[in-house]
């Protein structure tokens, strides 16, 4: 049986959880990115 992802959540948008979100988005995916800080969260999104 496959299942047919659609949304990715990624908790933390340190390095790794940035990357798996570019990745993610640039496969088509709606992405839900979460960080504890707010400074983290607005680098990940700068940074993709």
């Amino acid at each position: 049986m496959m299942i047919n992802v659609q949304t990715v959540a990624v908790i933390g948008s340190g390095t790794m959880g940035a990357g798996i979100a570019e990745v993610a988005a640039s496969h088509g995916h709606q992405v839900l990115l979460y960080d504890i800080s707010a400074e983290a969260l607005t680098r990940a999104i700068d940074g993709i």
